[in-house]
């Protein structure tokens, strides 16, 4: 597997519009479409689905939003480090409208579904933030729409890695159907940083021995998670901002550790 293959950029430059556009047929996998926008201020933008459920986070900025239960700001933080984020999943059949009342930026995911759910709104008091690891291998999650959400599919994290440290960590892959210790599972990384020159690395390796990777992340990019062991570390003096958003087999985030690296949890 190529870096071609598994690492996008986004046009970041953009003042408005799509930074970042990835359909599930460019990233020739089953289940996921990934973008990411900027509204200007005054201006809107209509999503609508007919055959899949819609997963949009808010990463900045504020807006208003109609979702067929009438119109409701939302939109607190000025970016992905400054607080808690508001989302809006979205069901099959479903449209939105979003008007920005300052710039903003959202990062929209769709997962092809016939299931019937109902839209919902999530606020920073919806979600849940919890620290996960121990050592330098501590990082902040923020469980967006987790494995319990009314969802299809589509499942959201948050993941807040500070300088130095490690996350995904210790390895894991998730990428066999065999609940409940694993399930087969899609997973988007999409990075975001303080500072222009700051990047993570993030190691794609495969069970089997066959391909082992090391991709640079830099702030915009996306990296595909299709198989194998992936874990991060944020380079020293950069705190780490990542999105995944996961779909697949089962609606679990179920993985399997690498027995190789499984003994530094009982270090923690």
């Amino acid at each position: 597997m190529s870096t071609n293959e598994v690492l996008f950029h986004s046009n970041g430059t953009r003042n408005s519009g799509l930074l970042f556009d990835l359909t599930r047929q460019r990233a020739n996998w089953e289940w996921m479409s990934f973008s990411v926008r900027r509204i200007a201020s005054g201006d809107y933008y209509q999503p609508h689905s007919e055959k899949e459920e819609i997963g949009i986070v808010l990463l900045g900025g504020t807006c208003s939003a109609d979702w067929g239960s009438g119109t409701q700001d939302i939109g607190k933080r000025a970016n992905v480090f400054d607080g808690l984020p508001f989302a809006l999943y979205l069901p099959a059949g479903c449209s939105a409208k979003l008007i920005a009342t300052s710039n903003c930026e959202i990062a929209e995911c769709r997962v092809p579904s016939t299931t019937s759910f109902q839209p919902k709104l999530i606020t920073p008091n919806d979600v849940l933030s919890s620290m996960r690891g121990g050592a330098n291998a501590t990082r902040r999650i923020v469980d967006i729409m987790p494995p319990d959400f009314p969802a299809d599919r589509l499942i959201a994290v948050e993941v807040y890695t500070p300088s130095g440290n490690w996350s995904s960590y210790p390895p894991h892959k998730h990428e066999v159907h065999n609940p409940p210790s694993e399930v087969d599972l899609d997973e988007i990384y999409y990075y975001r940083f303080h500072q222009p020159n700051a990047f993570a690395l993030q190691r794609l390796y495969s069970s089997n021995g066959d391909r082992d990777t090391v991709v640079t992340a830099r702030d915009g990019d996306t990296v595909l998670i299709r198989d194998g062991y992936h874990p991060v570390v944020a380079g020293h003096g950069y705190d780490v901002y990542y999105l995944n958003f996961l779909a697949g087999s089962a609606r679990s985030l179920a993985n399997t550790i690498d027995p190789n690296h499984a003994w530094v949890t009982s270090t923690w």
